[in-house]
């Protein structure tokens, strides 16, 4: 087994390769027993595999004596609001879910797959994680095939929810265009949007497909919303996109393409006196805009971390620029871009006026992401020397006014930064690179990469 699919933020591999059936089997059994609670909560996204890693990890968890509630094909939102929500069962009443995972491998290839967990409503992430490896590892458990649950209509309790949360968006008449990408949001978006009677709206892609045959699902990659800007140049006004298990979302309009620190932004002004957490990757423009009427705070990249610290903190929302949105404004805390899809709809509907506001901030700069291939074994190691070599940068470098490790680095110069932190996900380094001009981005990007080359 490689122990790298024990990861930050969740547990992820190539299926029948890395995740077989020994280690999936053992994957449900260990996590089982970690919860005290009787039922756990079991859902999936469009991969062609999900329904049989569902079946080998509901024989590990009935291994170790739990009831196993599967809710069938669902956005990674779902899943979440069903650890927050009682379910109410046939024949039993109303229950609470202690351990919840969704089966899914987001927006990696399709060969991949894994698991998003939650334990008593809260992330099960990194050294849980690590810790569940080594277990898994160090077990010779014999697990045999017990594949019974109790099936439960989720999708109809989250639709029913969604619909009485904004029902004041009823009739909404705007030309709107969504891309699910053959990912799950397509199980739980239409019967939404006809529920709202939404008047003008087209959906692209909407059959959940994990051979995903028309695009990558990863809306952070503006390759994969080349299909979404063609309507937005006919007679659409607004656009969004998802990734393959509906977590993170795009949002444009003719326009612009609004990452999500800048939706963070834009949701803050209608939040009184906000506290907004988002991530080292994120516009300082954005930090010191929100710090005018309320509090931005930087914290490390991550879904879980960001659940983790928004809970913490009792804040209002946290956002990644990867377009993880995550509201405790009247929600759950947690990343589900179906939710936060209605919640932008809100905004249209109040009449912000998002390309004036984008065009009203103050003038910066900034890079996509740029990644750097390395490997598992190095990508750290190779940050905690950059780290070093920065404490002796030659008299051309440009002035370091600040570094902020708390994930990577981030150099904080006179007119702008740089990032360089090792994925959490991946055997890559990501940067990224703000100034006030493009020019001065390119010489932070280049002064930054040529120490790291070193």
């Amino acid at each position: 087994m490689a122990k790298s699919i024990f990861r930050e933020y969740d547990i992820r591999g190539i299926f029948d390769k890395e995740l077989n059936e020994n280690i999936v089997k053992k994957i449900g059994y260990f996590l089982g027993i970690k919860s005290k609670k009787e039922y756990v909560l079991l859902s999936y996204d469009a991969r062609v595999h999900s329904p049989t890693l569902a079946s080998w990890l509901i024989s590990g968890l009935n291994k170790a004596e739990k009831k196993v509630i599967i809710a069938n094909m669902l956005p990674t939102g779902t899943n979440y609001f069903g650890n927050f929500e009682e379910l109410c069962l046939d024949g039993i009443g109303k229950v609470e879910v202690g351990l919840g995972i969704q089966i899914t491998g987001s927006h990696n290839p399709p060969q991949y797959n894994g698991f998003k967990i939650t334990l008593d409503k809260k992330p099960f992430f990194a050294d849980d994680i690590y810790s569940l490896g080594d277990e898994i590892l160090s077990s010779d458990i014999d697990i045999e095939d017990n594949t019974h649950y109790i099936e439960y209509d989720l999708k109809s309790q989250y639709i029913k929810y969604i619909v009485n949360q904004f029902y004041h968006l009823k009739g909404f008449d705007k030309k709107v265009v969504f891309d699910c990408g053959n990912g799950v949001a397509g199980v739980v978006l239409r019967d939404i949007l006809e529920k709202l009677n939404f008047q003008n709206y087209k959906i692209l892609f909407e059959e959940p497909d994990g051979t995903f045959p028309n695009h990558h699902p990863d809306p952070s990659d503006e390759h994969n919303l080349k299909d979404i800007k063609k309507e937005l140049q006919g007679e659409f006004e607004y656009g969004f996109a998802y990734d393959g298990d509906a977590d993170r979302i795009a949002f444009l309009d003719k326009k612009y393409n609004y990452k999500g620190d800048i939706l963070a932004l834009f949701f803050a002004k209608n939040i009184p006196n906000p506290t907004i957490i988002s991530e080292v990757k994120a516009s300082q423009m954005m930090y010191d805009e929100i710090n005018k009427f309320g509090s931005a705070i930087m914290y490390k990249t991550g879904h879980s971390n960001l659940k983790v610290k928004i809970a913490e903190l009792r804040a209002d929302l946290a956002a990644e620029v990867s377009g993880h949105i995550f509201f405790a404004d009247r929600y759950f805390g947690v990343d589900d871009a179906i939710y936060a899809t209605f919640r932008i709809v809100e905004l249209i509907k109040d009449r912000f006026e998002f390309s004036k506001e984008f065009e009203a901030l103050p003038k910066v700069y900034n890079t996509p992401e740029i990644t750097i291939n390395t490997t598992e074994d190095k990508k750290f190691q190779i940050i905690e020397e950059l780290k070093e070599k920065l404490k002796n940068v030659d008299e051309n470098f440009p002035k370091i006014k600040d570094i902020i490790d708390i994930d990577g680095v981030r150099v904080v110069f006179e007119n702008g930064w740089g990032l360089i932190r090792a994925s959490n996900t991946t055997p890559k380094l990501v940067t990224r690179f703000e100034a006030k001009d493009e020019q001065t981005a390119k010489v932070y990007q280049d002064m930054l990469l040529n120490l790291l080359n070193q």
